[in-house]
């Protein structure tokens, strides 16, 4: 099959898109699963859908919004896990959120001192709030290796579906 010029340019800027999203999955300023999933629409989009077409990108969108619920869910469940309380889980959450707002350092210590805070709320012990934001930091870590498997997984299937052509 022969390109234009124009469509080897589609192709580049494809491949710089999936490059910078899959740089986002671990960078948190970077909107990694969204631009993953727009350089493969471009790609899928230079070759007029001709092998990927929108079922394939409608699973590739759902991954992506996966990718934010386990961001969000991470926090929660890891310090859930070193016996965080309600409180505990809500406030790895909210710190969460609010650290994104702050970059990098934001959303690495966001779920810790969201915890921390959410346990000291509730008149726990300072070794019992340590211990819940612990365990929200393991959950972030938990979260971006299921993130970065969920971008691997869109890859994978991207490719099959174009190469194999299944689905």
């Amino acid at each position: 099959m022969e390109f234009e010029a124009a469509t080897w340019a589609l192709f580049a800027l494809s491949a710089v898109l999936v490059g910078v999203g899959l740089a986002g999955i671990m960078l948190p300023v970077i909107p990694g699963a969204p631009l993953l999933l727009a350089g493969l629409a471009l790609a899928a989009w230079a070759e007029d859908f001709a092998y990927v077409g929108y079922g394939t990108l409608t699973v590739l969108g759902l991954l992506v919004l996966l990718t934010y619920a386990v961001d969000f869910a991470a926090g929660a469940f890891g310090a859930r896990r070193f016996g965080a309380t309600r409180r505990g889980m809500v406030g790895a959450a909210l710190g969460a959120l609010i650290g994104l707002f702050f970059g990098i350092p934001g959303v690495l210590l966001g779920p810790f001192v969201g915890a921390v805070l959410g346990e000291l709320s509730g008149r726990r012990g300072l070794d019992e709030a340590g211990r819940a934001g612990m365990g929200a930091s393991l959950g972030l870590v938990l979260g971006a290796a299921a993130k970065l498997t969920l971008a691997f997984s869109m890859l994978g299937i991207f490719a099959a579906v174009r190469i194999l052509g299944a689905v």
